[in-house]
């Protein structure tokens, strides 16, 4: 009798897309695959994220995962919690898409050509630290929503701009109205942001073994990896105001060998006053096999130059 693989997985456009994405691979595998829409809190709650808490996307998807109404659940990755399942494995991390943050304004314009006072919409603290520690004078608006809704109110003339996730817009192919897309070094993405989780349970070892032959991309699992630790160990949820990006680098060791390396880039915000934040940056490259480790390590170098000020809903890690 030949198996069906059922695909858990939000019933929003970006979630589909995402999970159309690993579905054709294992179909491409000679998998049959039936892709099961799960209904998740953060989907039926109009509360910005940082009041609803981590996880609001991904606990439902666990739960049907874990009750055995499906037998993969898909992720955002940057949705998780941080603190493991019991019970359920990170079976693969497909390859990522561009992870950085774009900028879709009215008129074609970019972040520096948009005028003082002009309203910038964004639901992340990160994104919102990082735009007014740039001290362009603009002001930030709160908003929620899917992505239709959001450019939506650029278009409406509601909002002069919003920041959003490339790789969402990319994935919906609407890649062609960003206005620009963010340099890393003015805006950290969220850690693990343009890459997918795909779950199973922990003991259903063939589908595991499955996903992680057929989607899984080493590079991008080692760059989460990394960010992820650093996001953990700053006991932060995903709502706080955390930037992370690592690569996967080449380099060469001490006999002129190539080898590869992970570099870590982190950001966080010390302080949100008004319209005065503090951000404390820090960077380091470790050997590929010590992603977790470098993620821990960068994590206390912030936290030693003054990040220890993050407070607020989201800061611990489930």
């Amino acid at each position: 009798m030949t198996r069906t693989i059922r695909i858990g997985t939000r019933g929003s456009a970006l979630a589909l897309a995402q999970t159309g994405t690993i579905a054709d691979a294992l179909r491409r595998a000679g998998e049959n695959v039936e892709i099961v829409k799960v209904s998740t809190p953060g989907d039926r709650s109009h509360a910005p994220i940082a009041e609803i808490g981590v996880g609001v996307f991904t606990s439902a998807l666990r739960e049907a995962l874990l009750n055995k109404q499906v037998d993969v659940a898909i992720h955002s990755y940057k949705d998780l919690p941080t603190a493991p399942e019991p019970g359920i494995v990170l079976a693969a991390v497909p390859l990522r898409e561009d992870p950085r943050d774009a900028l879709i304004a009215r008129d074609g314009l970019t972040l520096g050509e948009l005028p003082r006072g002009a309203k910038v919409g964004t639901g992340s603290p990160r994104r919102s630290a990082q735009l007014q520690a740039l001290g362009l004078g603009l002001e930030i608006v709160p908003i929620r929503g899917n992505i239709d809704t959001r450019l939506r109110k650029v278009t409406d003339g509601e909002l002069d701009a919003v920041v959003l996730a490339r790789a969402g817009l990319a994935r919906l192919g609407r890649a062609g109205e960003i206005t620009e897309t963010l340099d890393p070094i003015q805006m950290l993405p969220a850690p693990a942001q343009g890459a997918l989780a795909v779950e199973c349970r922990v003991d259903d070892v063939d589908i595991e073994h499955l996903l992680r032959s057929t989607v899984d991309d080493e590079a991008t699992r080692v760059a989460a990896t990394a960010e992820r630790a650093m996001l953990a160990a700053l006991e932060a949820g995903c709502s706080a105001p955390v930037g992370a990006l690592a690569e996967v680098v080449e380099d060469l060791d001490a006999d002129g060998s190539v080898v590869e390396r992970v570099s870590l880039r982190g950001v966080a915000a010390a302080g949100l006053d008004g319209e005065s934040v503090e951000l404390i940056r820090a960077s380091a490259v470790a050997d590929k096999s010590e992603a977790e480790r470098l993620g821990r390590d960068l994590a206390a170098e912030l936290l030693d130059l003054g990040a220890g000020a993050l407070s607020g809903p989201g800061r611990n890690s489930r």
